[in-house]
């Protein structure tokens, strides 16, 4: 069986062109570097090199065998650095639930820098709905959940505030709300109301934005969305939401009577005591609490 020197002999001798070159990029002699493709072509019954000028060129057997002796390589070595990352105390896998009122794009950076840090760490995005999240983390489904603040969270719970996003009024602009000028509370429980709901029947929190008695419920913010540009009614929900539909004319921003500016419900980050997180998950949580996540 071929070892993984011969291998990296013969790599560095094609990439190198000679096997000297090969040798001193390897930190060897180069009788070795010879010794060790010469060894590899009797193994295999391949010759890899044909030597009949100055320096060895490649065959077309060789050729054809130079990108599966790098894979080879390149899988050793990932072998490798995962498990120094076991040896080292960092997890394998790491689950960050993201709520879908919740936008990704400030965490886009931090990921790429997550990459970087941690690239042998598999990591799963889930986008539960409203409220879902913390079902999610309780579950240990999710080791980090993003969300939309909770007046209250289960007992165990950890959470911090990292920002903040604007709530916007908004219809159709074929809804006869549209055009009107400032709307009263009169003028939004006359028609229908579209509101995010989390699927568990047992979470009521949705109330709390509940004005109109003729609502529709949905667990996706762009399920309503699609819902209001067809008209069936209105909605307050995250600007990052709505922010495509308000530019391309869809959907219309309305003016309420009784707030003159944009409503902030806050964004938490959640995590729980109960859940031991590695090297990579502590570094991604403290690197959350440093984000600015002003969605305006």
């Amino acid at each position: 069986m071929s070892s993984l020197d011969q291998l990296e002999a013969f790599v560095a001798a094609a990439e190198q062109g000679s096997f000297s070159a090969a040798a001193r990029r390897l930190g060897k002699v180069q009788s070795a570097v010879s010794n060790a493709v010469n060894n590899l072509e009797i193994e295999t019954g391949v010759q890899l090199f044909d030597r009949s000028s100055r320096s060895p060129k490649l065959t077309p057997q060789g050729e054809a065998l130079l990108s599966s002796a790098r894979a080879v390589i390149s899988s050793q070595r990932a072998f490798m650095a995962r498990a120094g990352t076991l040896n080292a105390g960092t997890e394998t896998k790491l689950c960050i639930a993201i709520e879908q009122s919740v936008s990704i794009q400030p965490l886009l950076g931090l990921l790429v820098e997550f990459e970087n840090q941690f690239p042998y760490i598999e990591l799963e995005l889930l986008d539960p709905g409203t409220n879902d999240v913390a079902v999610l983390v309780r579950e240990n489904r999710a080791d980090i959940g993003l969300m939309m603040e909770q007046e209250h969270y289960p007992q165990g719970f950890m959470f911090r505030g990292i920002g903040h996003s604007r709530l916007l009024p908004v219809c159709s602009r074929h809804h006869p709300l549209a055009g009107r000028g400032p709307v009263s509370h009169a003028d939004l429980r006359g028609y229908r109301q579209l509101i995010t709901r989390s699927r568990s029947l047992e979470d009521s929190s949705h109330t709390r934005y509940q004005i109109s008695p003729q609502c529709w419920f949905a667990e996706s913010p762009y399920i309503i969305l699609e819902l209001l540009v067809a008209g069936l009614g209105w909605s307050v929900l995250p600007e990052a939401v709505v922010t495509d539909k308000l530019a391309a004319g869809e959907l219309v921003r309305l003016e309420l009577a009784y707030q003159p500016v944009a409503a902030l419900q806050g964004v938490d980050v959640v995590w729980t005591e109960t859940r031991s997180l590695g090297s990579g998950g502590q570094w991604l949580l403290d690197r959350l609490f440093e984000l600015r996540f002003d969605q305006h």
